[in-house]
């Protein structure tokens, strides 16, 4: 006799009770948090008071009255773009030589090269940058001057038409480890009869690139673009930290300007809005990559 979903429940009872504890941290912490920034939204609402339901107007003072929100989304949108240009494809360029190379002992030297900087505290590196980019004691300035280009400086940070270009360019080369590993991973998965069947036929270098391997990698970078424009969209810790948003928030992003109105200005359901904003993006960009972005199987 077939058994009842609940005697099956009934029977892996101790599974179950298991999973609560934690289904209730993510219910408390995860879930309650994005449903109540959802409900605030639509309401003029501190923290502390009580809130005045006033429907959509927040998402119309943001799409037409507020400037800076509109230059916070430019200013994302760049950084986003820049950020899959250097995370997908400079990564896949770099992941591709890797798994070129014959001899195993370069190739492990090389994936441990990669990940090395990953163990440094993010905001160090962007401390560091800031000191690069510093007008009067930075070596970006000094190495300039000292090569015959002194119209070239600039005082980086403090320049609005440049100082989003200055935060977007730091971590020179512009290689992330991470996303360099996981295409190795997905290269090295390849099977060997594939890629020989392939090179019989002819399909070496740059063809061997486009129709065996890319194709075949295709999870791995979707993978990483949805990754990449959920950091894109988010960016707020190198901001804050180089620029601040400044100057007249020229670098200022969404993430950032939510913090100013929930805790400098106290308009908690305004900032709540900006949060559903940066939420819809993110959902239709994800949308949108899983659907026209197809893997293929092997």
């Amino acid at each position: 006799m077939k058994k009842t979903l609940w005697e099956r429940i009934w029977e892996t009872k101790t599974g179950y009770l298991m999973v609560v504890p934690t289904l209730a941290f993510l219910l408390v912490f995860q879930y309650y948090p994005a449903i109540s920034g959802l409900y605030r939204s639509m309401f003029d609402w501190n923290a502390g008071l009580a809130g005045n339901f006033i429907g959509l107007a927040n998402f119309v003072e943001l799409f037409t009255d507020d400037e800076v929100f509109i230059r916070s989304l430019r200013n994302m949108a760049l950084l986003t773009i820049w950020y899959l240009v250097a995370f997908v494809g400079l990564s896949t360029g770099v992941a591709v030589l890797i798994h070129r190379i014959r001899n195993e002992g370069s190739k492990y030297f090389f994936r441990l090269f990669m990940i090395l900087p990953v163990i440094i505290p993010a905001v160090v590196l962007i401390l560091l940058w800031k000191f690069i980019y510093d007008s009067t004691i930075g070596p970006l300035n000094a190495i300039l001057i000292g090569v015959g280009l002194q119209d070239w400086t600039h005082a980086w940070l403090a320049e609005p038409k440049i100082a989003i270009y200055a935060v977007m360019f730091r971590n020179f080369p512009w290689i992330d480890g991470v996303s360099v590993l996981i295409l190795l991973a997905g290269l090295q998965a390849i099977p060997v009869e594939i890629v020989e069947s392939g090179l019989l036929d002819g399909a070496s270098g740059w063809r061997r690139l486009r129709y065996i391997e890319l194709p075949l990698i295709t999870g791995q970078i979707k993978l990483l673009i949805v990754l990449t424009i959920m950091w894109g969209v988010q960016e707020y810790s190198a901001v804050w930290a180089m620029t601040q948003g400044g100057p007249i928030d020229s670098t200022q992003v969404p993430g950032m300007w939510m913090y100013f109105n929930a805790f400098r200005i106290s308009r908690m359901g305004y900032a709540s809005a900006i949060g559903v904003v940066m939420f819809l993006i993110t959902l239709v960009a994800t949308i949108l990559n899983m659907r026209y972005i197809r893997s293929q199987e092997y």
